[in-house]
């Protein structure tokens, strides 16, 4: 397979370009889906009978393929990059839920009681003791959601709005495999780099671990 190394110096700035629209356009949602489920997590947490029908509905919208959904939003949304977003976030909840409602549910009744015990008010428990305790698996499905967002976003550029997704087809078009696989090498190496970036910020959020770590 012939790598022509020269047109890929040639477009460093536009496949920089293209990487760059691709991460908003990947990470924006996830941002968005954590802001969503954060709040719906906790509710589920405390009233458990909310969380199967809201579990339901986000696996219904992962289950309906990403292109269906395009097609569904640009008719209110057109050719604009909200309409690969909001399919991202949606896609998101089905992780991210599940993974705060886990999360939260790893804080021990102990653990709860002390922080009563010390004048801990409900808001107060949350935001200092139940959330830090639940942050490494909230950021594991965060993990998972921003690497499959990263991957789908390609997919996007069938309505216009793909990042790097547009080298991808373009190459197909043209049959330039180093177009292809230089978007595609690209996108490896985005996720890579994201997931890397999260379990930094896992550690930076929980240096009890790291100390623990330590300590053993």
């Amino acid at each position: 397979m012939d790598i022509d190394w020269g047109w890929i110096g040639d477009h460093t700035d536009t496949l920089t370009d293209h990487a760059l629209i691709h991460l908003r356009l990947a990470l924006l949602p996830v941002l968005f889906g954590l802001l969503i489920s954060l709040p719906l997590g906790v509710l589920c947490r405390r009233w458990g009978w909310l969380y199967p029908p809201v579990l339901t509905m986000s696996n219904v919208f992962y289950a309906v393929p990403s292109l269906a959904l395009f097609m569904i939003f640009i008719q209110y949304t057109g050719l604009e990059a909200a309409t690969v977003m909001i399919p991202l976030t949606l896609y998101s909840l089905s992780v991210l839920i599940p993974n705060v409602v886990d999360g939260l549910g790893s804080v021990s009744e102990p653990v709860r009681q002390a922080a009563i015990a010390m004048g801990f008010g409900t808001l107060r428990r949350l935001l200092r003791v139940e959330l830090p305790i639940a942050v490494p698996i909230v950021i594991a499905g965060v993990r998972v959601a921003a690497v499959s967002s990263i991957s789908l976003v390609a997919v996007g550029q069938l309505i216009g709005q793909g990042g790097l997704g547009y080298d991808i087809i373009r190459g197909y078009q043209l049959q330039f495999q180093t177009q292809i696989i230089a978007a595609s090498v690209l996108i490896v190496a985005l996720a890579l780099v994201t997931d890397a970036i999260l379990v930094t910020v896992q550690r930076l959020l929980t240096p009890w671990a790291r100390a623990r770590g330590r300590a053993s």
